[in-house]
């Protein structure tokens, strides 16, 4: 088996194809920061470590290109460039270099053609060798000279279709390969497969009384059992990712503007186009109703199994299903900027990631193929130099070939990574960067941020009676330009209300509040010692003020609710070693009062971003890895300092952008969860890579010494591959699984203000 890919995924399909011109390239990539474009390409020949450092620094040298990051275990690469110039010549370097690409089809499934066609190999593999061995063992049974060359001529025909048409596998990849100036792992197995029946043949037209026909075609027969258990155990480990894939809709019924329908690719669905769903649709892209009631099947969402009322004005997301009604929807993102899409490659990022344990083995896999080739020839010589036996010493360097193959090393880390990933998407957490996950289990410190992590984020106005009408209507039409918890609550207890000042424009301040200006007036919403200028009549506020021209003029008690599990979480951290910290900007009452609920005994109240990030810094000056949970925009520089970070999904675009986790659900049982996974994952890795070595150091020099024939080597290599995957499998085990729930999208979430 070789962590090497099988180097067959639609290469006829691939070879047709025009290489996508640079404005197709253009219009296929989307904005991943400001001034940043990215675009993902399939590239199905990516074999190993070898690959990816050639491919990875090859594009990082063109122009405009910021970075190139390669996925083995989905094949694909994302580029990033410099937005304000053309796109990159990919293609052209990646042709050059003998790799085929394509722009990534995000609907595009081809692992049972994989394993199809795997299968066909190995059934002629076997089929092939099982007759051999039934000729091998005539000649094995003392046949005269000219019925032993008969069979042995006879078996070098039956093993001919079988190499050309089983062994083609590795036979391209490797020419493909050694033309374009590269080695790949699957150079020394053509090497071997090759050597063994060239050398067969060479005893047959000599008459001698050996041929290992048998044994080349089962070490190819083997070889390719090997592989098939890999990709079977690949795709068993990435069944989160596959499944996200399946869920995607495949086109979707467009309302033209005469009233005309057409069915069209989703691929070619665009914002602001009239997407017509019927009962049992999934729905395409991300869109928002128009018109019809409908319910929707939001599992895949919230992760509750009970459908959800839409009507006109709701937003629905990519991959949930229409159960009763027809609905018109207007799409307000393309498929490829889909939360579906964006689920996708979450998934795939976490698998990917270049944490330091992958960086190792991957310089180490990259180091094989010239180890082994000069390993294989310095044996050849040796035991040339020792016997005199050309025959021998070329089947001993034949199985130094064939078991020096460091598969267990390059699988070692990134199966672990995809195994995590999937069980931390099981529970609704989805990961960045596979890197985050090794971070995740260093971690020594937890700190929170409140509103919106420790507690639930949607306070209600308590006093709206005591405030007068036509403050509460000013502060609700001021409030309407955030999405902060407190603002909302404003708001809702504002209604319909009309406000007697039309603001000429309105900011926000994180961790401050709202400023607008009125009729010549300064008006503002938000904390008490910024909206207004005489701290004596804050004194007392018990929340969010509004004040003109910094005099006080209304206090807004807003209550909100800590999260269910939030007490248990800080136990089981607690438990876990992890001590807790809470950081806010509340007041220090309130601030005291959830801390002491949660036996949380570090807080620190009043805080504004500036001081959440200095006392996250401060921490890691202390020598401390602190894991830091927050939310919203005043929360993003602590959670960018810090060694690690979560956010809840209900946290701002920029507030879950910044953050290395998310979890999806309002249970805060995701930290302790994640940290248990990633703190397994990390102990799964060590293993793997020290039974990886001890493979290697063990079992090349028996094969030097003599002791390993070609098949035992091919079997050896294989099961070494099986160990490390079953051993990362393990990372499922450890309490029941909970149905996968993605990303939940917040509609357009604003920047945070008034509380912290």
């Amino acid at each position: 088996m070789s962590c090497c890919a099988p180097g067959i995924e639609g290469a006829a399909d691939i070879d047709a194809m025009t290489a996508p011109s640079r404005e197709e390239m253009r219009l296929a990539s989307r904005s991943v920061a400001p001034g940043v474009q990215q675009v993902d390409l399939a590239v199905p020949d990516v074999h190993c470590a070898a690959c990816i450092q050639t491919i990875e620094q090859a594009l990082s040298r063109l122009p405009g290109v910021i970075s190139a990051r390669v996925n083995l275990s989905t094949k694909r690469v994302g580029l990033r460039w410099t937005a304000d110039q053309q796109p990159p010549a990919v293609f052209e370097t990646l042709d050059r270099l003998g790799y085929r690409a394509h722009l990534f089809d995000f609907s595009g499934d081809q692992a049972d053609t994989t394993l199809s066609e795997l299968i066909r190999a190995v059934a002629v593999a076997g089929f092939a060798a099982s007759n051999i061995m039934l000729l091998s063992v005539s000649v094995w049974s003392g046949a005269d000279a000219a019925t032993r060359d008969l069979f042995h001529w006879l078996s070098a025909l039956i093993a001919i279709p079988a190499l050309v048409f089983a062994g083609r596998i590795y036979f391209r990849s490797a020419w493909s390969a050694l033309r374009h100036g590269r080695m790949n792992m699957d150079v020394p197995i053509a090497i071997g497969v090759s050597l063994a029946y060239a050398m067969s043949l060479y005893e047959t037209i000599t008459h001698g009384q050996h041929a290992y026909f048998d044994a080349a075609v089962s070490l190819l027969f083997f070889l390719l059992i090997g592989r098939t258990l890999d990709h079977v155990m690949r795709e068993r480990a990435r069944v989160a990712v596959n499944g996200l894939r399946r869920l995607a809709a495949r086109g979707a019924t467009l309302l033209r503007a005469d009233g005309s329908r057409d069915f069209v690719p989703v691929e070619e669905i665009e914002t602001g186009d009239t997407i017509l769903l019927a009962p049992g649709d999934r729905v395409p892209v991300d869109a928002v109703v128009r018109d019809g009631r409908s319910e929707v099947d939001c599992s895949l969402v919230s992760g509750e199994s009970d459908p959800q009322a839409a009507g006109p004005g709701m937003r629905i997301v990519a991959g949930t299903m229409n159960l009763t009604g027809s609905l018109t929807v207007v799409a307000v993102a393309a498929a490829r900027d889909s939360f579906l899409a964006e689920m996708v490659r979450l998934m795939e990022a976490a698998e990917g990631g270049r944490a330091r344990y992958r960086r190792i083995a991957d310089r180490a896999s990259a180091l094989y193929s010239p180890v082994v080739h000069l390993t294989a020839l310095l044996t050849f010589l040796g035991w040339m130099a020792v016997s005199g036996d050309w025959h021998r010493s070329l089947t001993i360097a034949i199985a130094v070939l064939i078991i020096t193959c460091p598969c267990a090393l390059g699988l070692a880390v990134p199966i672990v990574q995809v195994v995590a990933a999937r069980r931390l998407f099981e529970r609704g957490i989805m990961v960045r960067d596979g890197s985050a996950m090794e971070r995740l289990a260093e971690v020594d410190t937890v700190v929170f941020d409140k509103t919106g992590t420790l507690t639930l984020g949607s306070p209600r106005l308590a006093n709206v009676d005591a405030i007068d009408g036509d403050h509460l209507a000013i502060a609700g039409a001021l409030a309407a330009h955030s999405r902060h918890p407190a603002a909302r609550a404003i708001g809702e207890a504002a209604g319909a209300r009309r406000a007697v000042a039309a603001f000429a424009e309105v900011r926000e301040i994180p961790g401050c509040g709202l400023e607008a200006q009125a009729d010549g007036h300064r008006w503002r919403l938000g904390r008490a010692e910024w909206a207004c200028d005489s701290g004596d009549d804050t004194a007392d506020a018990a929340g969010p003020v509004l004040s003109r021209d910094g005099v006080l003029l209304a206090v807004f008690a807003c209550e909100d609710r800590l999260r269910p599990d939030a007490a248990s979480t800080v136990s089981a951290l607690a438990a876990d070693g992890l001590p807790v910290e809470m950081l806010s900007g509340d007041r220090e009452a309130v601030a005291r009062g959830v801390a002491i609920e949660l036996g949380i005994d570090k807080v620190e109240a009043g805080v504004l971003p500036a001081g959440k990030q200095k006392r996250i810094a401060q921490l890691a000056q202390e020598g401390h890895r602190v894991l830091m949970v927050g939310d919203g925009l005043n929360d993003t520089p602590a959670l960018a300092a810090a060694h690690v970070s979560m956010a809840p999904a209900t946290a701002a675009d920029v507030g879950r952008n910044a953050a290395d986790f998310v979890f999806l659900r309002s249970s805060l049982s995701a930290i302790p969860f994640a940290v248990d996974v990633s703190r397994r994952a990390g102990r799964l890795i060590r293993q793997n890579l020290a039974f990886a070595i001890a493979y290697n150091a063990v079992a090349v020099p028996i094969a030097i010494l003599g002791h390993v024939t070609p098949l035992v080597a091919a079997i050896a290599m294989s099961t070494s591959s099986i160990v490390v995957i079953v051993n990362a499998l393990r990372l499922t085990a450890g309490g029941a699984a909970v149905p996968a729930v993605p990303l939940r999208r917040v509609a357009a979430p604003g920047l945070r203000g008034a509380v912290a």
